[in-house]
């Protein structure tokens, strides 16, 4: 029966895992298997191999044929020179010691590779973090910068801003001042002009005695007629004749068109003058004679 060393698939999708296995080379690839050996976890860096070395190298003496994959992995731990050797010794090539100081030799190496390669990924991995790290903190030291800078904008516009918001203050206290200094004026207005007004009305009051001591005239009952006999009465009566004049003229003029009518009437020929009057008069007469001759 030809047996082969492989990989069965597990894990869920996208994340898989391998089981290393031994079994028939008929087998499908998930089937039945025969002895499993270990794991096989691709998912890290570097990939988690982890599997029985003896065993391994047991069925590899065997005849076992290993895939490419886990061929690959079998170098990768040293067991395919663990058999080149075991083969020596069992040829008597070189002996058992030899062969075990020649593993232990390649096998510190091999570490030694590793663990570099682990310290450097761990370094590149520190390395883009602290980048990161940089990179944020010149984000936020740019935010604080800006952040500072408006601080300064607002500190400097504020004491402006209070100025203004004193002088609009000021403005507001000094508008009242300003009514009532504008109400106090008008008020001294008219306390200066009261008196100015009852020394008018004391000379007022002074004429009228004077006008009423005056001895009165006996030509003052003629002079009281003529008032009666207003200037603008008499302007009326001169003013409506004028007023009239367009009447009497229109009236005129009716008159006028009225003879005209009459005098183009006296002058049309009378019925007498008229052919056909004098043609009935004569058939007239004719038919008299003629009665009179019967």
């Amino acid at each position: 029966m030809a047996t082969r060393i492989r990989l069965t698939r597990r894990g869920r999708k996208k994340l898989a895992l391998y089981d290393i296995v031994v079994a028939d080379q008929r087998a499908p690839r998930d089937g039945r298997f025969i002895e499993k050996l270990g794991i096989y976890n691709p998912n890290t860096n570097p990939a988690t191999i982890d599997f029985d070395e003896d065993k391994a190298l047991d069925w590899l003496m065997k005849g076992a044929q290993p895939t490419d994959t886990v061929r690959a992995m079998l170098s990768y731990k040293g067991i395919l020179l663990r058999k080149h050797l075991q083969v020596g010794v069992q040829k008597g090539a070189i002996t058992e010691e030899q062969a075990q100081a020649k593993f232990e030799e390649w096998k510190k190496g091999k570490e030694e590779r590793v663990g570099k390669k682990v310290e450097g990924l761990a370094k590149e991995k520190e390395a883009a973090k602290k980048a990161r790290l940089d990179a944020e903190t010149k984000v936020s030291e740019a935010r604080a910068e800006a952040i500072k800078a408006k601080k300064v904008v607002v500190e400097e516009a504020a004491p402006e801003a209070s100025e203004a918001a004193g002088e609009a203050s000021a403005e507001a206290e000094e508008a009242p001042k300003a009514e009532e200094t504008t109400s106090e004026a008008p008020a001294e207005a008219k306390e200066e002009a009261a008196p100015a007004k009852e020394e008018e009305k004391a000379e007022e009051t002074a004429k009228e005695e004077a006008k009423a001591e005056e001895p009165v005239k006996e030509e003052e009952p003629a002079k009281e007629e003529a008032p009666g006999k207003e200037e603008p009465v008499a302007e009326e009566k001169k003013e409506e004749p004028k007023a009239e004049e367009p009447a009497k003229e229109e009236a005129k003029k009716e008159e006028t068109k009225e003879e005209k009518k009459e005098e183009a009437k006296a002058e049309e020929p009378k019925a007498e003058d008229k052919p056909e009057a004098k043609a009935n008069e004569k058939k007239e007469e004719k038919d008299s004679d003629d009665k009179k001759e019967s």
